[in-house]
Formats: C-alpha cells, structure tokens, sequence
C-alpha cells in the first residue's frame, strides 16, 4: 500500500515540513539517449494505491501513474542532461546535474529533499539520500515514475528518427539484440561513447575500416 511508502515523509510533517520533494533519475544504464531526473513534491499525506518504484511497474501501469500525478502532484519539476554530456562529465555527475536541473525547474520551493541514493549538497535546501528511495518512499516512487516515462517517450520519438535500432523495445539498454544492431548500422551522434559495450564497437568499426583500406 502507498501510504507505507509515507514513513520518510510522516518524519518530516512531525516537523511541520510539507513542502517535500522527491528525487530519481531513469537512464543510467542505457547506451543511448540522456538521463533523465524529476522532482516531485506531493500533497501532505497523498495516497495513490499501486505506486511503487516504476521498474516495478508495467509500462500501461506506468503510463496511468504519470497521467495522474501530472494532476495530482503539487509541483513537478523535470531535468534531462545529454549524452554528449553524460561523456563529458561520467554518469554519475550527469544524474546529479539532471536532478539539480529538476530542482529548479519546481514552480515552487520544496522545504526538504529525499532522493534516490544520490547526495545534493549543492543546493540550499536540506536532503536526504536513501537507498532503494524508488521503494521505500512515496515522493521518490513518484519522481521514479515521471524519469522513467518522460525518458520512454524521448525514447520513442528517438524510435521514429532510427527505426532500425528498436529503441521502442530496447529502450536504448545493451541487449543482445541492440548490440547486434549497432554493428550492423553504426553509432549515431545519441550515443554514450565513454560506455564500454559502445567505445568496443566502435573501435572495432573502425578496425575493419582501415583493414578494408590498407586491403584496397
């Protein structure tokens, strides 16, 4: 039941803070597309039966969760960092850099923080990093779900511009069968190239062009 999920937030109210948001991200593994963060601050004591941590959830599930917290949740504030970035920086600080961004994109200002697993000490807002959050608190289960659907729905839309890589299915996740693709139709420019399974193959791309070249 959801309103188990309320113990870190039922500590707070005891503290008259009801302005809470809750932090995840979706991506992190991915070979391809950005990460993306949420922050969601819920109504004092929301109940919303089924929430849970979304890789719990089905995709229909999912979907349904998203519609009604988009009515029902206070504030929702969304970050996404590319990645190019994600190359840049490693993913760790591109996750960290997404929920800042989501932070700020709240159209009001949470009293307190409770985020899945990551730190936020650059912000002047007090937090609270928990471990398995996306399971243990309601806000976190929220902002799971919000990452998680907008980065699906970047996901399709990056399905229709490259239909032969199956993002729809793959989700841009190293499956047996998107690796497969990869070597058969290349790297695109949304790709992760500091992530091992990508930067193999395209060395080894790039080893079969030059022998193709000295052979000539």
């Amino acid at each position: 039941m959801s309103s188990n999920l309320l113990k870190y937030e039922k500590e707070l109210y005891k503290n008259n803070i009801t302005l809470i948001a809750g932090v995840d991200e979706a991506g992190r593994g991915p070979l391809v597309g950005p990460v993306v963060a949420a922050a969601v601050i819920l109504p004092k004591n929301y109940v919303l039966e089924g929430l849970n941590d979304s890789k719990q959830l089905s995709e229909k599930k999912r979907e349904t969760f998203f519609k009604v917290l988009q009515e029902e949740a206070l504030s929702i504030g969304v970050g996404i960092v590319s990645a190019k970035e994600i190359d840049e920086i490693n993913i760790l600080e591109a996750s960290r850099k997404a929920m800042y961004i989501a932070l700020n994109n709240l159209d009001m200002t949470p009293e307190y923080i409770l985020s899945d697993a990551v730190s936020l000490n650059d912000i002047d807002i007090p937090s609270r990093p928990i471990i398995h959050g996306d399971a243990l608190s309601l806000s976190i289960a929220a902002a799971s779900v919000i990452a998680k659907v907008t980065r699906d729905h970047i996901m399709y839309e990056l399905d229709k511009k490259y239909p032969m890589y199956n993002y729809k299915k793959n989700k841009g996740y190293p499956t047996k069968e998107h690796l497969e693709l990869i070597k058969e139709y290349g790297i695109t420019d949304e790709y992760r190239m500091s992530y091992k399974p990508v930067k193999m193959i395209w060395e080894g791309l790039h080893e079969e062009e030059n022998k193709k070249v000295v052979e000539q």
